[in-house]
């Protein structure tokens, strides 16, 4: 069963300069799909139409059943996201954080109270839940806001590079929290990266854009072997012809816009 259904997506700002060129592709149910691409192949245009912040000029976009321009409120109440660009009120406690987004979500309280026990105590953060965050580590917040995105059961979990800027190890302990939601609550996981590795090792399948069309898709494996690369690094070079790179820019730009939208609902 499919959660997430595009067909012949295309988006075009201006009438001319197209941002994503007919793309079309599925993530089923439970899934942890990976975009990977450089800066400017449509990843965030992309993520923006599935999460109603834009509609597309054409072409079809259902997630969790729903269609996400006629029904953009069904839709918004099926998807939790995390941002590649912290997203807390840092003068709240982790608490207060938590307890501002179900009340955005009308989570009632007999809901969320056991729930953000049960969020915060599987990231390890229960016991500072009364602490006001700006005092938290990168780790932490990190951890806080995957937390938070999980908080009204979303049945698909976006994250925009989820662990840009953290160490190796944090990096990789955010993982096991992603990993652990995804087996024990069945969570879709749709992800982008830059790290290579992070899609070779997590994802389930990945999908390589570039100037708004999907090259290919596919496991880590048959990525490799049908470029006859070793490591998906080459693979993704041959099938590109580029070096991915960090996408930084217009990451802050990316975070108002989502901001001001779900200010408006």
């Amino acid at each position: 069963m499919n959660i997430i259904e595009v067909s012949h997506l295309v988006k075009k700002f201006n009438h001319h300069i197209v941002a994503v060129n007919d793309i079309s592709f599925s993530v089923g149910k439970g899934e942890i799909f990976a975009f990977l691409g450089p800066n400017g192949a449509g990843k965030t245009t992309t993520i923006k139409i599935l999460t109603t912040l834009l509609h597309p000029t054409s072409g079809s976009v259902k997630l969790n059943g729903f269609n996400v321009v006629e029904n953009p409120n069904d839709t918004r109440k099926s998807f939790g996201i995390v941002f590649q660009d912290q997203s807390l009120d840092t003068e709240l406690t982790a608490y207060e954080n938590m307890k501002f987004h179900a009340v955005l979500y009308g989570v009632p309280k007999a809901v969320y109270k056991p729930r953000i026990q049960e969020l915060l105590t599987l990231v390890e953060l229960w016991d500072r839940k009364d602490e006001i965050v700006s005092k938290f580590s990168g780790g932490m917040k990190r951890r806080l806001e995957i937390a938070r995105g999980l908080l009204h059961h979303p049945s698909v979990l976006f994250l925009d590079e989820p662990t840009v800027g953290l160490d190796p190890q944090t990096r990789n302990l955010i993982w096991n929290y992603i990993l652990d939601l995804n087996k024990k609550e069945g969570i879709t996981i749709f992800f982008t990266t830059h790290y290579m590795e992070e899609a070779e090792r997590w994802a389930g399948r990945i999908a390589i854009i570039d100037h708004g069309s999907i090259v290919t898709e596919g496991t880590a494996t048959e990525l490799k072997a049908r470029t006859g690369k070793d490591n998906l690094e080459d693979a993704f070079l041959e099938l590109t012809g580029k070096v991915i790179r960090d996408e930084e820019a217009g990451s802050k730009d990316n975070m108002r816009t989502m901001s001001r939208a779900w200010g408006r609902r």
